[in-house]
């Protein structure tokens, strides 16, 4: 610790590079092991409002054709201002998730400030870019990084590439093997300076349409009492949806599709 490194993933490839993201998988399989069929995360959908950012994710994770977990978490606070979802082998994923989380808690310790929003994008766009000889091997992970920047006021969203890429999206994105259908429905039912409830609402009806489309992709499961994880990021901070909030937002959209099947129309306006 006598070096100061402010970058706690720097710190550990020095020190100790067995445990960083998907090391024992890749020694496995390097030893002539053969890969597993792992569990993959789905679908993440984000939004921005007036307030900030929300950021959702469905609960399912699949392995092959089977469906691995019903209740697996894929979004998570990072930090106070912060969230990230995942995408892709969802253990190396949680890795990167927990490593990121002790990456940014490190450097506001080792340097007395924490990073800007766009300084914490790019950090974790060169620790995605670290994992990419494991995601030529089959163990890529794509997160979704949202947060609230306090210089400008605004929510903002970012995704990346395998390689680790950062690229910055504006009102909405989806990642994901849904993404596709999520965007789509995102398409029709959002509009610029949507309250925080309405933009919830949104994504929760962007979800349900990816679980209608996709298999890898689940829908509220009212039977079990598993519901889409929810995060909002303001200037107040990171607050999670809580249980019974997530179910309110996941009921109405259920009773509404038993009337509509196909969801809500988008407003048309004639010229």
């Amino acid at each position: 610790m006598t070096a100061r490194i402010p970058s706690f993933a720097d710190f550990l490839a020095s020190y100790a590079p067995d445990l960083l993201p998907g090391s024992s998988v890749r020694a496995a399989s390097a030893a002539g092991g053969v890969l597993p069929d792992l569990p993959h995360a789905t679908t993440i959908v984000t939004a921005v409002f007036e307030e900030g950012v929300v950021i959702a994710g469905d609960r399912r994770s699949t392995a092959g054709n089977l469906i691995a977990k019903r209740d697996v978490e894929k979004v998570f606070r990072t930090d106070e201002f912060s969230a990230m979802g995942i995408a892709g082998t969802a253990s190396v994923g949680l890795e990167f998730v927990r490593l990121f989380q002790v990456e940014l808690e490190h450097y506001e310790k080792m340097e007395g400030r924490s990073l800007s929003l766009e300084g914490k994008a790019n950090r974790l766009a060169t620790m995605i870019r670290g994992n990419i000889a494991a995601a030529m091997q089959g163990l890529a992970v794509v997160p979704l990084f949202v947060g609230y920047d306090e210089d400008a006021g605004i929510g903002r969203i970012f995704s990346y590439d395998v390689a680790g890429g950062p690229y910055e999206e504006h009102r909405f994105h989806s990642i994901g093997s849904g993404s596709v259908f999520a965007r789509g429905s995102l398409k029709k039912l959002y509009q610029d300076g949507m309250a925080a409830r309405d933009t919830v609402r949104a994504c929760m009806q962007a979800l349900y349409d990816a679980a209608d489309d996709d298999s890898a992709t689940g829908g509220p499961d009212l039977t079990r009492s598993i519901y889409p994880v929810i995060g909002v990021v303001t200037a107040d901070g990171y607050n999670r949806l809580s249980e019974a909030e997530a179910e309110e937002h996941a009921r109405a959209v259920v009773n509404e599709r038993m009337q509509s099947p196909d969801g809500p129309s988008a407003p048309f306006e004639s010229s």
